[in-house]
């Protein structure tokens, strides 16, 4: 099987998380010389596969195959692949099939290599990501299976393919206050506490505001405002209760810490509380590290581009590596339509991806 067929091959499992429809145990079997390691919990089916060729070091590919439902507009059927104009379509054609049938098929014809090279594969990314990539790390962390070098294959690039890999990934902090206030009539606002009035007040002072300036490498974080409700939704009754909520996409900069002081600039002195709570945690992979060398020459060899360094978007399964020390990057095709309908990707950055990963394992 070539990389293309085993490409269209995955698209046809209807995975939507945390349902792998199979495609996980398809794996397994394609890649039937690799040790395979079982962790599911909870609804959620994680793979590991690994192969030990030598003493050396250890390089992970890692990866998700499930995919977020289809969602209506579609042309074709989501999950019956479709070839045309050298594009193929399907629901994780991007995010990220292709990504995985590239990795797969390249460590499948890897013949020499002087260490272990294994495959992280789970169910669930898209979804809560709580028995995923994370439980599954933690299991191989217990056993000593840990990798050295992750490369996690989501789709990076931009305008053209090789134009960026992730090196880093910013955090993400989710907060929510509620000021409490004295609901009261309109018509006699002196004797209530409208707390609408007083966060209006400092609004201006916290909306969209930069937390810290940035580095060459990530973008300042930003105090960003999601939703703000209060009263009940009458014209003479001033509320009782403001419910504020914020998250902030921070970087190596900004802390828990520094936003709960931030907060408190602004609403001493008034009744409030503050919840908040942190989804992913910032990460940098050094951009001399050898996994980033090493992916750097590779897509210069294949691609004649060299690839910008990135850290913008959202969160990803490689902030769980890194919370464990292996040194991450991602890269994978572009990233156009992903979760969208008609989800597409050209099936020559299919093959440059797979292209680009047989290489670095030629020269890792």
């Amino acid at each position: 099987m070539e990389v293309i067929e085993l490409f269209k091959r995955l698209l046809s499992f209807p995975s939507v998380t945390p349902d792998d429809a199979g495609s996980l145990e398809f794996i397994a079997d394609y890649l039937a010389d690799f040790e395979r390691l079982h962790f599911d919990k909870n609804g959620v089916k994680n793979l590991f596969l690994y192969k030990k060729f030598g003493e050396g070091e250890h390089l992970c590919f890692a990866g998700h195959v499930d995919v977020v439902p289809p969602g209506e507009g579609w042309q074709s059927d989501p999950f019956e692949p479709v070839e045309k104009d050298g594009y193929i379509y399907g629901r994780g054609a991007q995010d990220m099939k292709s990504g995985v049938a590239a990795f797969v098929q390249a460590c499948k014809e890897a013949k020499d290599f002087n260490g272990t090279l294994s495959i992280l594969l789970t169910s669930d990314e898209e979804g809560e990501a709580k028995w995923g990539t994370r439980y599954a790390l933690e299991e191989l962390a217990r056993m000593h299976l840990l990798p050295d070098y992750a490369i996690v294959a989501e789709p990076t690039c931009e305008e053209r393919f090789g134009d960026a890999i992730k090196i880093g990934r910013r955090g993400s902090i989710n907060g929510v206050i509620e000021k409490i206030g004295k609901q009261g009539h309109a018509a006699y606002p002196e004797k209530a506490i409208n707390p609408i009035h007083k966060v209006a007040q400092v609004l201006p002072k916290m909306a969209g505001v930069d937390l810290d300036e940035g580095d060459e490498f990530f973008a300042p974080s930003k105090f960003v405002i999601t939703d703000i409700r209060a009263g009940m939704e009458v014209t003479n009754v001033t509320p009782g209760k403001l419910k504020m909520m914020f998250n902030v996409r921070n970087n190596t900069k900004t802390t828990m810490q520094d936003i709960e002081r931030f907060v408190h600039r602004y609403f001493d002195g008034m009744n409030y509380t503050l919840q908040l709570s942190q989804s992913a945690k910032p990460f940098i992979t050094d951009p001399k590290s050898k996994v980033v060398r090493l992916i750097d020459a590779a897509i210069q060899k294949v691609t004649g581009i060299t690839p910008k360094h990135s850290t913008a978007g959202g969160t990803s399964d490689a902030r769980f590596f890194a919370e464990h020390g292996v040194k991450t990057i991602e890269f994978g095709v572009r990233n156009d339509t992903i979760h969208a309908p008609n989800e597409r990707t050209h099936k020559d950055e299919v093959v440059g991806l797979y292209e680009v990963f047989k290489e670095v394992i030629r020269s890792f």
